[in-house]
């Protein structure tokens, strides 16, 4: 009896690997992919440094930085830190490491703004929220908010 108990759960346990493991190893295959989502431009600067340290130490990570609200402000031509560095260099020496911008156009539209005002490398999308959705239903991303 004994016996029989112990082959059925080597059986169960080789089943369970083999079902378990292609998982596992396409898993370990994928790239990171995190949304990071800021709708006050006062945490723009931690955000971009955490960013950053981000790439830095999970270097090749998927990354969107996604704005709505007061969060696109630094993402606007001519935007500045308080110390009067433009936020557009960081945002290129971002993006030139694969890091997406987007900024809401919903909130351009109730500011009365065009696509115009928005600093390269940022793009625009029709809402920030949507987006940040999006990223995460249908594109794996996950979520963080500094």
């Amino acid at each position: 009896m004994f016996n029989k108990i112990l082959k059925c759960l080597t059986a169960g346990f080789v089943l369970m690997n083999v079902a378990v493991a292609p998982a596992a190893q396409a898993m370990e295959g994928s790239q990171e992919k995190v949304v990071y989502h800021i709708n006050d431009s006062t945490n723009a600067k931690a955000l971009l440094g955490n960013v950053k340290n981000h790439l830095a130490a999970a270097p090749g990570t998927k990354i969107a930085v996604v704005g709505h609200g007061k969060g696109i402000d630094f993402m606007l031509k001519d935007a500045q830190d308080v110390n009067g560095n433009p936020y557009a260099v960081t945002m290129e020496t971002l993006a030139a490491e694969g890091v997406d911008f987007k900024v809401c156009n919903n909130t351009l539209k109730s500011r009365n703004l065009t696509a115009d005002a928005v600093a390269y490398p940022a793009k625009v999308v029709p809402s920030g929220v949507a987006e940040i959705g999006r990223l995460q239903a249908k594109e794996g991303y996950v979520y963080i908010k500094p």
